[in-house]
């Protein structure tokens, strides 16, 4: 028997999310892109899911993603069915701990999971999160304070981050506020 994978469209002033999930939880949240394959995203998450369009099964996501959006939401509260490998898992979830409009580095969520080493792994499993932005890889920047690759595009990774900082009270202007020194 195959799994169901539910899946919704939401449309905002970033562009077309979608929103997928499981009896498990929300499998995937994708992030507004031209030219990307959601079924192919979902298949490679769920090979063999039978993939149904449903908005009951997804409102929840929806509404909380809504409110994200309009910079009314600060914390999600979803059950999410993460697929990744243990490492990537372990990412992130560090990437979770990351406050809402504050910033880390690659190296602070690879000091964060205890393999300080492993910067350009947790950049490419950070690059591989299907959950954006409940797993708010946006807030992940270069250790350099800079921003750097996001699956929507730096515009959009910007957009995030300016997002939240405004909904804080602050400046729309990116600024780098580490979370993690002296890790």
């Amino acid at each position: 028997m195959s799994e169901t994978v539910w899946w919704s469209e939401v449309e905002s002033p970033f562009g077309t999310f979608g929103v997928a999930s499981t009896s498990n939880g929300l499998l995937t949240m994708l992030l507004p892109r031209e030219n990307l394959n959601h079924q192919a995203v979902i298949r490679k998450l769920s090979p063999g899911a039978e993939i149904v369009p449903d908005d009951g099964h997804n409102a929840e996501a929806v509404r909380q993603l809504r409110e994200y959006l309009a910079g009314e939401r600060q914390h999600w509260d979803l059950q999410l069915d993460m697929r990744g490998t243990p490492f990537q898992v372990a990412v992130w979830k560090a990437v979770c701990d990351v406050p809402y409009g504050q910033t880390a580095s690659y190296g602070d969520i690879a000091r964060q999971i205890g393999n300080p080493a492993a910067v350009r792994a947790v950049g490419a499993a950070n690059g591989a999160n299907p959950l954006p932005p409940v797993v708010p890889c946006h807030r992940i920047i270069g250790s350099n304070g800079k921003l750097t690759g996001y699956g929507g595009g730096l515009p959009l990774k910007q957009k995030l981050l300016d997002l939240e900082r405004v909904a804080l009270g602050g400046d729309a202007k990116f600024q780098v506020m580490p979370l993690f020194d002296g890790i």
